[in-house]
């Protein structure tokens, strides 16, 4: 079963982003807190959405997601920050489901795409966005400002 998140899935989600940055060999940058997630999730100021998948119950695997907006386009996206299942309960079209149902909520609020990043050695996830009709945007190359490089920026010390 997929549906959207609730607070009582923050625990859950929480968990689960920590055995996502596990995967990607990035435990050292995971600071994400049950505060954090709450706040950002289902604030009053709200930053992203979510939703979880279940099995028996139980959480196995989460999407994460916000509103962008394509200047070309002149529409707004949907920009997948996470999907995640967890690797007992991968093959069974989860995953699938849960990125059909963004895909699906796209379509239902008239935005014109649905974008996301993976990384380059993720040669089974990139083969299976492939076969839904996703395309790699090879060209294009992802900047970030973050922690003391962003403040510093900011402040003008840069």
């Amino acid at each position: 079963m997929i549906r959207p998140a609730t607070i009582a899935d923050v625990p859950a989600i929480l968990a689960l982003i920590r055995e996502l940055a596990e995967y990607e060999q990035l435990t050292h940058a995971c600071i994400a807190t049950e505060e954090l997630l709450t706040r950002h999730l289902f604030g009053p100021d709200r930053a992203a959405e979510s939703m979880v998948a279940l099995v028996d119950d139980r959480v196995v695997g989460y999407a994460i997601f916000f509103k962008t907006f394509s200047t070309f386009l002149a529409l707004p996206g949907i920009y997948l920050e996470d999907i995640y299942v967890q690797p007992a309960h991968r093959g069974k079209g989860i995953g699938k489901t849960m990125l059909k149902s963004i895909a699906q909520l796209a379509v239902d609020r008239g935005y014109g795409r649905v974008e996301w990043s993976v990384l380059d050695w993720n040669a089974p996830s990139i083969a299976f966005y492939k076969s839904i009709g996703a395309m790699s945007l090879d060209e294009w190359t992802m900047m970030r400002l973050t922690g003391d490089s962003l403040k510093a920026f900011a402040t003008g010390a840069r």
